[in-house]
């Protein structure tokens, strides 16, 4: 809204940056306090920088360019109700344009350990935004006018509302762009092998022990179902960050957002990104809990469980290559030891292992910090967003890695197979129900203690002839008609 008798500045459409050396003065409620010069940021994020320097942790740039979205769609939805002069939404949407494109990442220097409200985060937008905003209208740098942080850039909004806004935000984009896609291409791949292989007769093992036989297009059919399985689970997840807290303000009230804030920039937010954003229905759930994150990063753990039994899988089966199992063939991508020549390992399996490992630890500390909501508000929020994106950034590139350098290449050595399965004792199991289980078990026994195939210790046995035994004992008749063995 325009106030009585203000002057309406005029517009200028500086370039991104400040030529400028030394500090200024900036200030806060507190009072004054000197930042660098040629920095957009202010007061309450330079006291951030002095008081949190902890680690090496910041807070992850994809927060901040989502909190861009927040802070557009806030603007606009005040300007369409008259809140927000026209000029003021145009330079605060243009200065959270240049935020979302990544412009301005430098601007936002904050530690992942801050207040865990989020609240130094929100000011750092809301500083940068309202000193761009100023510079495109030729005003002063620190002056707060006339575009101010807090009375203009996070008008109706509070850091509680808002930070976990984009947090999901955040979530979602990741999901989107990155990890969903990536696992869809992986899943794909497995798909196509387990097809490509279906007829490969192998043995199976159980207990780390010889078992029964099934194809190679059935065992890697398992795994394709596995991340069928966790594709879900991450849309279903993703369904629940959806739902924004925004319009809540300090504890869930709505207490200086108007009325139907939490709607209009709800539509906003899914207008501006195409994802279909609503009010959350409950806004003191939405404040004081994260249960929506915990449960997102829950299926980011579950996604690396199947993740590291499949390239664990995957590293068993191509060792070797002659002292090993050896029934697969990776792709020879870098020597493998600084001083056994020709060596070669499976090294995207065993990063997509240590991947999962550390996302499985992650999982632990976003589980203990949503535990932490205290009355309106949960003030663990940084910690949870950092190792979601985290999570969801390594598994992300972790599948497309072992998709390009690993699966895509993987071959069969269809003689070690075919090996394997003539020398397995376990294809026993099909003479049990013609001469019982005791008199199959003793044949295996007999077979291991003698050194001999199977077929001659059935021969031996008396139990039944060559010709019995090669018409029961057949590998190909005993892995099923279906991907599950039925």
């Amino acid at each position: 809204m325009q106030n009585p008798g203000e002057a309406i500045p005029t517009y200028s459409d500086v370039p991104v940056g400040i030529e400028a050396t030394g500090s200024r003065s900036e200030f806060d409620s507190l009072g004054s306090v000197d930042v660098p010069a040629d920095r957009y940021w202010g007061a309450q994020t330079q006291r951030s920088l002095l008081h949190f320097s902890i680690g090496n942790d910041r807070m992850p740039i994809e927060v901040y360019r989502a909190y861009g979205l927040v802070k557009k769609a806030c603007a606009l939805v005040n300007e369409r109700a008259g809140r927000l002069a026209d000029w003021r939404s145009k330079v605060i949407v243009q200065a959270a344009d240049e935020a979302i494109a990544g412009k301005l990442d430098d601007e936002f220097p904050l530690f992942v350990w801050q207040t865990g409200s989020g609240t130094q985060s929100n000011m750092n937008v809301n500083e940068v935004l309202s000193n761009r905003a100023i510079q495109l209208v030729g005003g002063e740098l620190g002056s707060q006018r006339p575009v101010g942080p807090n009375d203009h850039v996070n008008m109706g909004q509070s850091s509680n509302d808002t930070f976990p806004t984009a947090m999901h935000i955040a979530a979602v984009t990741e999901l989107d762009d990155r990890l969903i896609p990536r696992v869809q291409d992986l899943h794909d791949e497995i798909a196509a092998k387990a097809a490509q292989w279906a007829d490969v007769v192998k043995i199976g093992r159980t207990h780390l022990e010889d078992a029964v036989p099934l194809t190679v297009g059935q065992e890697w059919s398992g795994y394709s179902a596995q991340l069928t399985a966790c594709v879900a689970e991450l849309r279903h997840a993703r369904a629940g960050l959806l739902e924004l807290a925004v319009g809540g303000t300090a504890v869930g009230t709505g207490l200086n957002a108007p009325a139907g804030f939490s709607l209009d920039v709800a539509a906003e937010l899914a207008r501006l990104t195409g994802a279909a954003y609503v009010t959350a229905p409950n806004k003191f759930a939405a404040l004081g809990s994260l249960d929506p994150m915990v449960r997102a990063h829950a299926a980011l753990r579950g996604l690396a469980v199947a993740l590291m039994k499949i390239a664990n899988d995957m590293r068993w089966l191509a060792s070797g290559p002659r002292c090993g199992f050896g029934e697969l063939l990776l792709p020879a991508n870098e020597p493998g030891s600084s001083i056994m020549p020709g060596k070669v390992n499976p090294t995207q399996c065993e990063a997509l292992v240590m991947i999962a490992i550390q996302v499985i630890g992650n999982d632990t500390a976003v589980a203990l910090a949503g535990s932490q909501g205290n009355f309106e508000l949960n003030a663990m929020r940084p910690v949870i967003v950092n190792n979601f994106l985290h999570s969801a950034r390594i598994l992300g590139d972790g599948c497309g890695k072992f998709l390009e350098f690993s699966v895509r290449g993987t071959t069969l050595n269809t003689d070690r197979i075919t090996n394997y399965v003539s020398e397995s004792l376990m294809l026993v199991t099909a003479l049990s129900p013609v001469i019982g289980y005791q008199n199959a078990a003793h044949i295996a026994e007999d077979a291991l203690a003698k050194g001999t195939t199977l077929r001659d210790a059935a021969v031996s046995s008396g139990h039944v002839t060559a010709e019995q035994f090669d018409s029961v004992v057949d590998p190909r008749g005993m892995v099923g008609n279906g991907a599950g063995g039925a």
